[in-house]
């Protein structure tokens, strides 16, 4: 597996080596001992989660507080999403600012998203089913998140806001700024 930084520190797309054959293909999606010796990172994940979505749907932007922050390795099965992590460490460089990439069947890439970002996807393709791993448990009453098109992050979905599905949850969550003032 090849693992490259992007320009947000800490997060990471896994790119992995693709085996293929006249039966179909095999490839690693994960080796803990690899992505910590290349990453720096040392994880522990705890459980995986699974989601099926049709086209427009959108789930984000996501993230649990305190001792119950999750890191987590997000990737697409079936399908393409969007994918988007969004810097919330107040100290850090790139504060407020998202990292996006298409993650799809085809090219097979994950990307790590560590602990102290908010994330969320939107399923770009007619349906997709999205996994992912998490290092800590989720825990309801540490959940929060931000909306989606929130001015201050500016995130392009590449899709036009009247094919957007929300939950009834995610379509009320507060801008980042009134998240600060809470």
């Amino acid at each position: 597996m090849e693992i490259q930084s992007t320009f947000i520190e800490g997060c990471f797309v896994i790119k992995p080596n693709v085996f293929k054959d006249s039966r179909g293909s095999f490839f690693e999606s994960f080796n803990k001992k690899k992505f910590e010796e290349i990453s720096g990172y040392n994880v522990n994940f705890v459980q995986d989660n699974q989601s099926i979505s049709r086209k427009g749907t959108l789930r984000g932007l996501h993230f649990q507080t305190g001792a119950y922050a999750q890191a987590k390795l997000v990737r697409v099965i079936r399908g393409e999403v969007l994918d988007v992590a969004v810097d919330l460490r107040p100290d850090s460089k790139t504060y407020k600012k998202h990292f996006a990439i298409l993650l799809n069947d085809q090219n097979n890439f994950q990307l790590f998203v560590p602990r102290g970002f908010a994330h969320g996807f939107v399923t770009l393709s007619e349906s997709a089913i999205f996994a992912y791993k998490c290092d800590n448990y989720y825990h309801k009453s540490s959940e929060s998140g931000i909306m989606y098109n929130d001015p201050d992050l500016n995130i392009d979905w590449r899709l036009d806001s009247s094919i957007i599905q929300l939950s009834e949850k995610d379509g009320c969550l507060p801008f980042l700024t009134d998240l600060k003032n809470a």
